[in-house]
């Protein structure tokens, strides 16, 4: 007997997940934080934001091979000379600027500028990127807020109701957890991954600049031992 009292408590404290879903509240958190995210940033960066979503489980830049093939143009520019480089294949496009620059025969402060410069551009684009989903996450919460109190707005409009009651205050309060979950969960940890991908490729790049200044240098040294 006593079983069977205990059992009817513990049933009745069996949580449905579906009642954690309500369509409105979701709307309102999902399509007016898209909405902020759009009316605050340009276009081009709300689409870098979504294609740096494949980057987010890639292993952080390494410079070692770009600087192993450097040092392998090196030695081609040593014996050949800087111009035998115009043949070179690069796949790296900042790399392949500089060496392009020192084929034509730039000055080493003229390629560290140039590598320089396209760090710094890079850098800009990896941080509009970021922004977005920071803003991102700014903004959920203000619209799970804004949801709640729509939904006590519903609420206090249909006191004579009690079928409406239930149904607004569920928007109210879902809204406030959808909006939590979507900044804390989702968009700061993707803007706090982001942020470290690209401090951490921006550091591995500047290893880069001595390395291609110097083919610039060669050419230079080898014309004066040509002359002399």
């Amino acid at each position: 007997m006593n079983i069977a009292v205990l059992s009817e408590p513990a049933a009745a404290a069996t949580i449905a997940p579906g009642i954690f879903l309500d369509p409105l509240a979701i709307g309102i958190v999902l399509g007016g934080t898209a909405a902020s995210i759009v009316l605050r940033n340009q276009l081009r960066d709300v689409g870098r934001s979504l294609a740096a979503l494949i980057t987010l489980w890639r292993r952080p830049f390494d410079a070692e091979p770009l600087l192993m093939q450097t040092a392998a143009l090196e030695r081609i520019a040593k014996r050949h000379g800087v111009l035998s480089l115009d043949r070179s294949v690069i796949d790296d496009p900042d790399m392949a600027a500089a060496v392009q620059a020192a084929v034509d025969g730039a000055s080493a402060e003229q390629v560290a500028a140039i590598v320089t410069a396209r760090i710094d551009t890079r850098a800009d684009r990896h941080r509009a990127a970021i922004e977005v989903w920071t803003g991102a996450a700014e903004a959920a919460p203000a619209m799970g807020l804004i949801g709640t109190i729509f939904g006590l707005v519903q609420m206090f409009a249909a006191m004579t109701d009690p079928d409406t009651i239930g149904a607004a205050m569920a928007v109210a309060l879902l809204a406030t957890l959808y909006g939590a979950l979507v900044a804390n969960l989702i968009a700061m940890p993707i803007a706090a991954r982001l942020k470290r991908l690209a401090r951490t490729e921006a550091a591995e790049r500047q290893r880069l600049i001595a390395p291609l200044a110097a083919l610039a240098r060669l050419e230079r040294a080898r014309k004066r031992e040509l002359a002399a």
